[in-house]
């Protein structure tokens, strides 16, 4: 019989995933990564692992804003097959976050300072759009995996041509989340206009920029 959760116990739950995903080296994915130990790199300059450090920040930036995200919209949402829905996907981008986190830490970077600014943000973006409705929480949910999805093939055609371990993480990013895409879509999410589709790309944008270096 599965346990009925009270309000103290989703927060505690909710408290404990922000700590996981903040907390450098704290989640433990439930699936290997891609990256496996037949993929190998080819040699890559300085210049280019440098690159690859600062894309690699931005995915997993990306991560910590997805987890807020589905965390939020789960927190709020009215139906439990949503929220079951939500914790679901939420689990399968810890995977996410600490496969690029491991290969953040093969390349020699750190996770961006700025985490805990995006995880907040994010985490209110999603509540407000629980609250707002079921049919906008997965609408909004679906056009922002779409707009990941378009991230992740740019970072994949501009990574070194050489870091193929990084390449084989977004690919397998890249096929979740637009299965993520979909299921929200399925479940009745309400299609965004291009506009609004537009200002979200801008606003990742300015996330980006910003995480690159920092």
């Amino acid at each position: 019989m599965q346990r009925h959760l009270s309000r103290t116990d989703n927060l505690i739950h909710q408290f404990d995933t922000v700590l996981r995903t903040l907390q450098p080296q704290a989640v433990r994915p439930d699936r290997p990564s891609p990256a496996t130990a037949d993929i190998l790199d080819e040699p890559m300059d300085e210049r280019e692992r440098r690159h690859a450090q600062g894309l690699m920040r931005i995915n997993h930036t990306g991560e910590v804003c997805a987890q807020a995200l589905y965390q939020g919209q789960g927190f709020t949402a009215t139906l439990p097959q949503l929220r079951h829905r939500m914790d679901q996907a939420a689990r399968e981008e810890l995977d996410h976050l600490a496969w690029c986190e491991e290969r953040l830490q093969e390349l020699g970077g750190r996770p961006s300072q700025l985490n805990p600014l995006f995880y907040v943000a994010s985490f209110g973006m999603g509540a407000a759009a629980g609250v707002i409705g079921d049919s906008l929480s997965l609408g909004f949910l679906a056009a922002t995996e779409e707009q990941v999805g378009k991230h992740l093939d740019e970072h994949m055609r501009d990574l070194p041509q050489g870091d193929h371990r990084s390449r084989a993480v977004l690919k397998q990013i890249a096929i979740d989340e637009a299965h993520h895409a979909q299921l929200a879509r399925e479940a009745g999410g309400s299609r965004f206009p291009t506009v609004v589709k537009w200002g979200m790309g801008k606003l990742a944008k300015v996330m980006t920029k910003s995480v690159y270096r920092l």
